[in-house]
């Protein structure tokens, strides 16, 4: 067991921790990373797994210097567990906003989905959570975003390298 977490540790500093911290020293802003972590989570719970690595770029592709790419796909990546545990409620909140019945979640369902035999109704309740998605994103964005926007604010101040910001002339010492 403690060779999981020790695994699992050194995981997550590798893959997330440590290229947050690099570009917090190159001189990224709180308010800019807040909303790039914000905005990386809130499309990493999008419920159709394996588009949100692509509508994450589209996202930073559209968006441009208003965020940080670096932190929206890790940060993208680091939510698929969310993702995965959340499928269930957006299904279930887009149910609930189009007045639909409950879909059934079995094991039939699934493999039909799996195999490529999915019925009209298993269609409809994917486009159902992503309705429930859809509503709830911007709430999970400015949720997310006041809460690490002081969080990010701190690692600033005490992690933050030189400004390299085109923005931010840099001084002479």
């Amino acid at each position: 067991m403690g060779s999981l977490l020790t695994r699992t540790g050194a995981w997550l500093q590798a893959k997330i921790f440590d290229p947050v911290l690099q570009v917090i020293r190159r001189g990224a802003e709180p308010k800019e990373l807040a909303f790039s972590a914000a905005l990386g989570v809130t499309i990493g719970i999008f419920p159709i797994c394996g588009t949100t690595v692509i509508l994450g770029a589209v996202a930073v592709a559209m968006l441009g210097s208003r965020c940080n790419a670096v932190t929206v796909m890790v940060l993208n990546l680091a939510a698929t567990p969310i993702e995965l545990s959340l499928i269930i409620p957006f299904l279930r909140l887009g149910e609930t906003i189009t007045g639909s019945g409950h879909f059934a979640l079995t094991a039939d369902a699934l493999k039909n989905v799996l195999t490529g035999h999915a019925s009209k109704d298993v269609l409809l309740s994917i486009v159902r959570a992503m309705l429930g998605w859809l509503v709830a994103a911007p709430f999970v964005l400015a949720v997310l975003y006041v809460i690490s926007f002081p969080c990010f604010k701190v690692l600033v101040n005490r992690f933050g390298g030189i400004p390299s910001s085109p923005r931010t002339p840099i001084k002479a010492v």
